[in-house]
């Protein structure tokens, strides 16, 4: 039985231990009323231990050689592989609109561009889990005050509850990665509305994160000044830019802080 051959530009690197893949693959019982989404399926190593669970299962590769193993390997997902690019898919038409639980050995590549697009379908994805590097997983798990705080916890623990759920030696994949993989769940947390401006809340924590070593009264000036132009007010901002809070740096502040300071950005220009 021929084996698919990893490719550098597609980030592959197949898990070939079975006790690991049956534990990530049960990660998705924390949902076990919703169809699955796997992403990145490869040789199927994890879609042996989620077709059992005897739920609706979809996978989507983009890889033509997996896409062919798992035909032959896997005739009963015949009419359940989607060929495709998963960040480039329309999501809503993968169950006909229901929610599902997204999983995967996600490609190293592009793992974070993933939670960028689930955060886009967070309507759609009550749960998502499965295996990343574990630099991002520490990230989307990072508290505030750690290093690995920034961008992608902020707007990722917005909308979703983050368990770091245990860590993957590189010796269990083909090829070994450079680095250590670690296995997330990530689950939808009951805010509704993000409380602002959810556009200018994005551009606030890029902004910021973008220039981490700055206190928050230097990295915002620019984005003051974009906001003036684009908006034609002029707004006096000198009282605003003088508060105690903006000698703090980004990663000193909590999820709800850049919401309440998007607010009073936003308030400067009403």
């Amino acid at each position: 039985m021929r084996s698919v051959r990893p490719k550098k530009f597609l980030g592959q690197h197949f898990l070939t231990d079975l006790s690991t893949a049956r534990a990530i693959a049960d990660t998705v019982d924390a949902c076990p009323e919703l169809p699955v989404l796997e992403v990145g399926p490869g040789m199927g190593v994890l879609t042996q231990f989620l077709l059992p669970k005897n739920r609706p299962l979809k996978v989507v590769e983009i890889d033509f050689e997996s896409v062919a193993y798992l035909r032959r390997n896997f005739p009963q997902l015949e009419e359940q592989i989607i060929e495709d690019d998963f960040l480039k898919m329309h999501l809503e038409r993968t169950f006909g609109g229901q929610p599902f639980v997204l999983t995967g050995n996600y490609p190293y590549n592009i793992s974070s561009q993933i939670f960028f697009k689930m955060l886009d379908n967070r309507s759609l994805i009550p749960c998502c889990t499965g295996m990343i590097q574990k630099e991002v997983a520490e990230r989307l798990a990072a508290a505030p005050g750690c290093k690995a705080y920034g961008i992608l916890s902020v707007l990722v623990q917005l909308w979703y509850d983050v368990e770091y759920l245990f860590t993957v030696e590189p010796g269990v994949f083909n090829p070994p990665p450079k680095v250590k993989s670690a296995v997330v769940r990530l689950t939808r947390n009951e805010r509704n509305d993000c409380g602002c401006d959810e556009r200018l809340l994005k551009r606030v924590v890029k902004t910021t994160f973008n220039q981490r070593r700055k206190m928050l009264r230097g990295s915002l000036r620019p984005l003051l000044s974009q906001l003036t132009a684009e908006t034609g007010l002029q707004p006096d901002t000198t009282d605003f830019l003088s508060t105690e809070n903006l000698t703090r740096r980004p990663e000193q502040l909590s999820v709800n802080e850049f919401i309440a300071l998007t607010n009073e950005i936003a308030q400067l220009y009403d």
